[in-house]
């Protein structure tokens, strides 16, 4: 079964950025994340849809 859900460092390490550009692209509202019990998670389809969405701008 896939996770559903990845901690800030692991979703850096998904998007091949630093941790800080993480919590950036998530405080500017870019990445969607969710909070469970006061920690920050990022869900495994808005990662993708991220991704997904920064091949269009380049295009």
């Amino acid at each position: 079964m896939e996770r559903l859900l990845y901690r800030m460092t692991e979703a850096a390490e998904f998007l091949g950025v630093s941790r800080s550009k993480t919590f950036e692209l998530v405080r500017s509202g870019v990445l969607p994340s969710v909070k469970v019990d006061g920690c920050r998670r990022v869900r495994a389809n808005d990662l993708r849809i991220f991704v997904d969405s920064l091949a269009t701008e380049a295009a």
